[in-house]
């Protein structure tokens, strides 16, 4: 496996789970500015403690970043990588694939 697939594989099974799919597309529309941990939790009805184990999940894959702001924490989804990941499937989109010999 290359390190492009272990990404793309990282990234596709952070958003595999509903939640976690869920916080990034928020995250997408929230834009550069992101939002607060809080805000995330209110926006989706999600407890903070489970919030956190899926912020975790995406912020392993790449996904998201996270800085502090005094007591708070801005999420903010990282574009570039959900770029990487559709350009990295779409890279041979196209280009056929040939029949394999069959053994005799």
């Amino acid at each position: 496996m290359t390190p492009d697939d272990d990404k793309a594989v990282r990234a596709l099974a952070a958003l595999g789970h509903a939640a976690r799919l869920s916080v990034f597309r928020l995250l997408v529309k929230a834009g550069p500015d992101g939002l607060m941990v809080g805000e995330i939790g209110a926006h989706l009805d999600m407890p903070l403690s489970t919030l956190a184990h899926h912020l975790r999940a995406l912020k392993q894959a790449g996904l998201i970043t996270q800085t502090r702001a005094g007591r708070e924490v801005l999420t903010r989804a990282e574009t570039a990588a959900l770029r990487g990941v559709v350009d990295y499937l779409l890279s041979e989109c196209c280009q056929g694939v040939h029949p394999r010999a069959q053994s005799a």
